[in-house]
């Protein structure tokens, strides 16, 4: 999730980590999906799900078609003035430049949300992953 009011998630994290190393990195070749949505857009469908769905059904709250990992590295990377660069998927590599995050950022993670706005009538209506990045708020202070 993000929103402007993110300043301790995965975002923020991913921006430190690239402002101490001085590069931005992305696992391997950059192609593994994620997939965000905003917090406003989640209340919506959280909101939608206690009026309109049937009870013990999963939904998947998300932007639909995924991000690549390498686009999301690309555009803080662009914020910050700093290369967007890949890091060897590999057991020494990838835990030296994500830490703790290192398993997290190498899952390709492809899902849809066409059944929850069928079922539910939900749009996401907030801005994406990457134009919140674009907007400048995750790169204000320190």
């Amino acid at each position: 999730m993000h929103s402007t009011t993110d300043s301790a998630g995965f975002l923020p994290t991913l921006i430190a980590f690239a402002k101490v190393k001085g590069v931005v990195g992305y696992p391997g070749d950059g192609a593994n999906l994620w997939h965000a949505v905003h917090i406003r857009d989640v209340a919506t469908l959280f909101r939608l799900a206690l009026e309109k769905g049937p009870a013990g059904k999963y939904r998947h709250a998300i932007e639909d078609g995924g991000i690549l990992f390498r686009e999301i590295a690309e555009a803080i990377g662009s914020r910050l003035g700093l290369p967007a660069v890949s890091i060897p998927a590999d057991v020494l590599t990838l835990p030296g430049y994500f830490g703790f995050l290192a398993n997290l950022v190498t899952l390709d993670l492809p899902a849809s949300n066409l059944i929850t706005r069928r079922t539910l009538g939900w749009e996401p209506a907030q801005p994406s992953l990457l134009a919140d990045l674009g907007n400048g708020h995750y790169f204000s202070a320190g």
